[in-house]
């Protein structure tokens, strides 16, 4: 198979049939061979009998995965991936936004070109102002951390993989805003990007933004920056930081205690140690420092015991 198309969606009853039928002309007038996975992510509306429609007309291409209850765009794009049998695996949303005439070049650059992912930039956006501007911000810190200098647009959904990243990446809570960073710590290195077209939405109302977006998507940054660098060996950030703070209270006390040796010998004024807050200061920096490495060790044993993250109530797959 060529292709799998991996649509993941919530309340997009309206769009289904238009995309369905835009995607079937692109891929027959290619000659591909297709599936298209749609991941019903806990709809209220009908889309999921629009689904099971689609299927009862194309039952050779269509595929369908039905949540019990939302979860988000990342565990819809898990359980899709892991369905996926295309060697080239194209992701795009169900509100029309992405346009599947993007799909042959995208299918180029993999299959032709070698790159491993191809991330769409929506270069030319029809969103308003309080949502370009913060993921323009966004978008610089992502390229800044992950090091991935070439990618204008890590959020954009409309990107093409090859079978083999798909298959070894895990994206889980909202992780696919930094599937590409997630493909490069994997050692998927030829990682580019399209201009690709955006179109305005036609139905509905988008179903994410709002502040808490915004800042969700630093907090996964830096926990995604954490788990790349220290993940595997985090004795190696909790081991040094708790050490360092240990020397230091020890080094501390060891100077309090003799400062006052030093007055007693050369019959100075002093205090006991306890009474000295430096004492206290220095003690805490010891007691910090133990539970930091203690950290880093229980960190050590749970990296080495832990358990699937990605399990899903899935009430039908067709």
């Amino acid at each position: 198979m060529d292709i799998s198309v991996v649509i993941p969606l919530y309340n997009e009853e309206e769009s289904l049939p238009e995309l369905f039928a835009w995607i079937e002309q692109v891929m027959q007038k290619n000659g591909f061979t297709y599936e298209v996975i749609f991941v019903n992510d806990g709809s209220t509306d009908g889309s999921w009998s629009v689904i099971e429609q689609l299927k009862s007309q194309h039952p050779e291409v269509v595929r369908g995965i039905k949540f019990r209850r939302n979860y988000g765009k990342s565990p819809a794009l898990y359980c899709g991936f892991q369905q996926a049998e295309g060697e080239v695996v194209i992701t795009m949303d169900a509100d029309l936004q992405d346009s599947p005439d993007e799909i042959p070049e995208l299918y180029r650059l993999i299959a032709v070109e070698g790159n491993d992912l191809v991330s769409g930039w929506k270069k030319k956006r029809y969103d308003p102002l309080s949502k370009t501007l913060p993921t323009k911000l966004f978008n610089a810190t992502a390229r800044k951390v992950s090091g991935i200098k070439n990618l204008h647009d890590f959020n954009c959904g409309l990107k093409a993989y090859r079978k083999e990243v798909i298959k070894n990446i895990e994206v889980y809570g909202e992780m696919h805003r930094y599937i590409p960073y997630l493909a490069k710590n994997a050692g998927f290195t030829k990682i580019t990007e399209k201009v690709v077209h955006h179109q305005a939405r036609k139905f509905g109302k988008t179903k994410f933004g709002g502040l808490n977006r915004f800042f969700n998507g630093y907090l996964d940054l830096i926990s995604l920056w954490f788990l790349s660098t220290f993940g595997v060996k985090p004795m190696h950030f909790f081991g040094f930081l708790g050490s360092l703070m240990f020397i230091f209270g020890f080094i501390a006390v060891i100077v309090v205690g003799v400062d006052k040796l030093y007055s007693m010998h050369h019959g100075l004024p002093y205090r006991l140690v306890t009474e000295s807050p430096y004492f206290y200061l220095a003690l805490t920096s010891m007691i910090i420092g133990t539970q930091l490495f203690v950290a880093g060790f229980l960190g050590e044993l749970i990296s080495r015991n832990s358990t699937e993250r990605n399990k899903y109530q899935i009430e039908k797959t067709i």
